[in-house]
């Protein structure tokens, strides 16, 4: 552990991180790509799922490489794996391109081990088409090893860190289960966003008409005040901005229109009666 707090506040890192940010986001500036690559349309970010190919390959090429008479099929696996890196990396350096500092420092380490470990299974995949078996699963032994380092870390920029994680959600067991009086139906503005804390919760309303929709207020990215970004459309299709790092979010059901964010903002039970505006947890 003083090993992963040393990492996360290595601020000698910070030069490269911040040329790196500065080009990645320069390569992938279009929103559709950066929206694609998020995850936005899958409901969550998409690089966990596009790692799991190249670790379910190398995975299982090990093992085959342990059995005998399976050298043919773990050649395949480790090409399979090496082929699926790409894809898993760019949609890990759009998320990473998002991150606070320290975040990025652990995420920094993450991407370097596993750009040695697939060094290594290319290193494995050359010697195996050259008939130097030995030399390949020796490789690839290798190359798992130095990506199960950058598993861990992975798992602690995830675990420990939360990054990828939608950091509004735990805000919802904080409000109450019975319904609770939030306000008055006239003290919201029409067509606009109010903030009001219920339970301590800071919770975002929109009113159309005598409609109400609830959402928490702070960004699932990273917590920003969803309350003090600008209001886009009107009617059904008016989102929010969150005004750190350009998240939108339809304010009538908390969908992600445009990421950072590939998580749906979460909601509230709302009803109004004897104009006072009520809310639950959903």
């Amino acid at each position: 552990m003083r090993i992963l707090t040393r990492l996360e506040t290595a601020r000698e890192l910070d030069p490269v991180s911040d040329k790196l940010q500065e080009a990645v986001t320069a390569v992938l500036r279009p929103q559709r790509l950066r929206d694609l690559l998020h995850g936005v349309w899958l409901g969550h970010p998409l690089h966990p799922v596009l790692v799991q190919v190249p670790v379910g390959a190398f995975v299982c090429a090990a093992v085959l490489d342990l059995m005998p008479g399976r050298r043919r099929a773990a050649t395949s696996l480790v090409a399979l794996g090496l082929a699926g890196v790409g894809p898993a990396a760019v949609a890990g350096w759009t998320d990473w391109s998002e991150l606070t500092k320290d975040r990025r420092r652990v995420g920094l380490v993450h991407a370097a081990s596993n750009l040695v470990a697939a060094g290594l299974y290319a290193g494995s995949l050359t010697a195996r088409l050259r008939g130097r078996g030995g030399r390949g699963r020796a490789l690839g032994f290798a190359g798992l090893s130095v990506a199960g380092l950058g598993a861990f870390l992975g798992g602690h920029l995830a675990y420990a860190q939360s990054a990828g994680v939608n950091q509004a959600a735990p805000e919802i067991a904080r409000l109450p289960e019975e319904w609770t009086v939030a306000g008055s139906l006239s003290s919201l503005p029409e067509g606009k966003t109010a903030v009001r804390t219920v339970g301590g919760v800071p919770v975002l309303f929109y009113r159309q008409d005598d409609q109400v929709s609830a959402l928490i207020e702070r960004c699932g990215h990273e917590t920003g005040p969803l309350g003090e970004g600008e209001v886009t459309g009107a009617g059904a299709d008016a989102c929010v901005v969150c005004p750190w790092h350009g998240s939108v979010f339809r304010l009538t059901d908390g969908a992600v229109v445009h990421g950072p964010a590939a998580s749906v903002q979460p909601m509230l039970r709302t009803r109004v009666r004897d104009g006072r505006v009520e809310v639950s947890q959903p």
